[in-house]
């Protein structure tokens, strides 16, 4: 049995602020350092965001980093659950999490966004979670209620990071969670509870979209498509200043379910969507994904302007080098 409280020491503490949206790199960082790690998030951000205004920063770019810059290992999964989360703690191991948020804009109004969290103790006691929080301050506690809301939208997504010595007892820790065939099919049970068990709209959009994203994983991409579909009309009936409008900025599931599914008009509008929606449109992936939507229409010259947009923002990009080279473009 777990003990009721339990508190991972040696997290070493960094905040994102002095550098704007910075939260990706900066919580890579904290991770990373726990185990010894010699860098710190500017580091880590100058290579998962060579330009600072980029939006967004996916967890498969930190996986990249991690594997390719620092000799550390990492893993990512979907569909985590408070018993694993602990289990993870109590081993000192600390759990990075991706999760959606309302936290204050510029202006001072409330707004949804992508956020990381370390995880790095919990109290039952309390009810609360112990989290290293790079926006609020350190050993930020937040209630297990609140966290599990904020978590489902983005179907409970984790990473670990950890030494490669340390490799065969995390995995023992994680158990079937280390097969990624039995991860993507439990992360589709995971997203079809959600499905069954919500209550309002907004729990609706998070679990259809989770749900799409699932599917798109076993290579349903038809059926990812159509749980798309159903997200963005449950989108439309949620309180208008409760709408996660920038969850288009940070996950590509509906790209790849329309492009795969051959309807390369809805990737374009889905795109355009997400450039519209921000004076700074500094969105790799929407560039990319309409690009590529544009190459299957034999748009080329418009492929081409939004492969060197992709370019500017992110140089090095690995996908939109590859599809200009594969396209002569």
């Amino acid at each position: 049995p777990l003990p009721s409280a339990y508190m991972i020491q040696g997290v070493k503490y960094e905040t994102q602020h002095g550098i704007w949206n910075y939260c990706g790199p900066t919580n890579l960082s904290m991770a990373l350092k726990y185990w010894g790690w010699k860098g710190d998030r500017s580091v880590a951000g100058k290579w998962l965001k060579p330009f600072d205004k980029d939006k967004n920063v996916m967890p498969s770019e930190m996986i990249e980093f991690v594997l390719t810059q620092t000799g550390y290992r990492a893993i990512l999964r979907t569909a985590g659950t408070d018993e694993l989360i602990k289990k993870l703690i109590v081993n000192d191991f600390p759990v990075m999490i991706e999760k959606g948020a309302f936290m204050q804009e510029v202006d001072g109004t409330l707004s949804w966004m992508g956020h990381f969290n370390v995880v790095s103790g919990y109290d039952d006691s309390a009810r609360q979670w112990i989290v290293q929080d790079s926006y609020y301050e350190p050993n930020w506690r937040v209630d297990y209620a609140q966290l599990s809301e904020e978590w489902i939208s983005f179907n409970n997504a984790f990473i670990i990071v950890y030494p490669p010595d340390l490799e065969a007892k995390l995995y023992e820790l994680l158990g079937p969670y280390t097969n990624n065939e039995w991860a993507n099919k439990n992360a589709y049970r995971f997203t079809n509870r959600q499905v069954e068990e919500v209550v309002t709209d907004e729990q609706r959009f998070y679990a259809l979209f989770n749900r799409g994203d699932a599917l798109v994983d076993l290579n349903d991409y038809a059926g990812g498509a159509a749980s798309f579909d159903e997200a963005f009309q449950a989108y439309t009936l949620i309180e208008p200043k409760r709408r996660p409008y920038r969850m288009i900025w940070y996950r590509t599931g509906p790209y790849l379910a329309y492009y795969y599914s051959g309807r390369y008009q809805d990737v374009i509008n889905l795109a355009n969507m997400a450039i519209a929606s921000t004076k700074e449109p500094y969105l790799e992936e929407a560039y990319y994904w309409r690009a590529m939507a544009f190459i299957a229409l034999g748009q080329y010259p418009d492929a081409q302007n939004d492969l060197a947009t992709c370019l500017d923002i992110h140089p090095g990009f690995g996908a939109c080098e590859t599809a200009k080279a594969n396209n002569g473009l």
